[in-house]
């Protein structure tokens, strides 16, 4: 196998800011327009965050009747529908939402699981299968906002470095002395992961966003466990590769080849594909991630803000309400429907799902117990190792024939 581009992070010093957000606003209109040259509809996903607004903001000036599509949750603080109909109003666009119920998520995620092919345990990834059908109705074509934070510096995770850099100026046997402190604290008394982040090198507290399970917590989950390939093995290749690069630049190279390609572009290529939908991603153009791959890391994350360039290119033709929100992405509430609503649906899969031979079912439940009693939120662990035990019943045991009926494709309002 040939790899035919393999991107790398090459941060040069700028100084003049205004000119950098100059320029970078131009590649960003450049790349928007054309990604939205088409012979059919062309609409654009709308969370209300950063970088679908940058997108909309910019799809507006050449289509001012761009219809743009946002999906949410019934539970409050979960529901983006409000944020993006708000946003949309302030760029002048009309918005298109729809409600997800948990038991209409819950009766999806078969078929959604099947689109997929793999078993991706991103529950964000769940709502955009509803956004992708919901946009498909009215446009054959839609934009997107994946990219730019792995590009420039979007995630909260992006600041540890220089919250942490009181370490870098510490003796090795200093910070041995204050590993050994963070150990002997009880888990979660103040202070106690703070120590042990910044005692521990870059290489091995940063493994991405799709890290789950520490290696201990798989030697209970796992039959087969191999201590011989710990999570770090994921990463090391790359850590070798980029060791020359500032911290907060290694993270986001750490990103854009695990989180990005192996979770959000995946994600957005399987769901709109079940939906018949052409997704189209203006931030990953390569034109865009010529000029992101030279701006410095003090740029990218800085005043304690993230994408800071990005925020500041996009200031003239974004209002600034929206450029500044907090982050919200794609949350889904599973942490209180394992509790609840979903609660009988979770135990059901389970007790069901042929996996014993690779799974401790009972270390499952112990996690799911505990989570419901509010010892520890085991959402994001639970819902893992749930989205294996659907994919094993959809693949291996075929258990739900009906997601492999070809009736995917939604009615849609007059398109051919």
């Amino acid at each position: 196998m040939t790899q035919y581009f393999n991107p790398t992070f090459a941060p040069q010093t700028m100084t003049d800011e205004d000119k950098v957000a100059r320029d970078l606003a131009a590649v960003l209109r450049d790349s928007v327009a054309k990604h939205m040259r088409a012979d059919v509809t062309v609409g654009s996903f709308l969370s209300g965050g950063v970088d679908s607004s940058i997108i909309v903001a910019l799809a507006r000036e050449l289509s001012p009747k761009i219809k743009t599509f946002s999906v949410g949750f019934e539970r409050e603080g979960y529901n983006e529908i409000d944020v993006a109909k708000e946003t949309a109003q302030r760029l002048d666009v009309e918005n298109i939402s729809e409600v997800i119920t948990p038991e209409e998520f819950a009766k999806a995620f078969p078929r959604f699981v099947y689109a997929m092919d793999d078993p991706l345990a991103d529950p964000a990834a769940v709502p955009q299968y509803f956004l992708t059908r919901l946009a498909r109705r009215y446009c054959k074509v839609a934009l997107t906002g994946e990219g730019a934070d792995e590009f420039f510096g979007g995630y909260t995770i992006y600041n540890e470095p220089n919250s942490l850099r009181m370490f870098n100026h510490m003796p090795q046997p200093v910070n041995h002395v204050l590993r050994g402190v963070s150990h002997m604290m009880p888990t979660g008394m103040k202070g106690k992961s703070f120590l042990e982040r910044g005692t521990t090198p870059l290489e091995k507290r940063f493994v991405g966003n799709a890290k789950i399970f520490s290696e201990a917590e798989k030697s209970q989950l796992l039959q087969h466990y191999n201590p011989d390939y710990p999570y770090t093995e994921v990463t090391r290749d790359l850590y070798n590769r980029n060791a020359q690069l500032d911290p907060i630049t290694r993270m986001q190279d750490i990103d854009m080849h695990t989180w990005l390609v192996g979770d959000l572009l995946l994600n957005a290529d399987r769901t709109s594909m079940a939906a018949s939908l052409e997704l189209r991603t203006p931030f990953i153009d390569k034109e865009v991630f010529k000029f992101a791959r030279t701006i410095p890391a003090n740029l990218r994350v800085a005043h304690g803000t993230t994408k800071y360039i990005l925020r500041k290119a996009a200031e003239s033709f974004t209002p600034d309400n929206v450029l500044y929100r907090r982050k919200l992405g794609f949350p889904v509430p599973i942490r209180f429907w394992l509790k609840n609503e979903l609660a009988d649906w979770a135990d059901n899969i389970i007790n069901e799902a042929q996996v014993d031979e690779y799974l401790n079912k009972d270390y499952v439940r112990q996690l799911l117990a505990d989570h419901r009693a509010g010892k520890a939120d085991n959402s994001r662990k639970v819902w893992t190792v749930l989205t294996f035990m659907v994919w094993h019943q959809v693949y291996i045991e075929h258990k739900y024939p009906e997601v492999f009926v070809e009736d995917l494709v939604q009615t849609t309002h007059g398109e051919d």
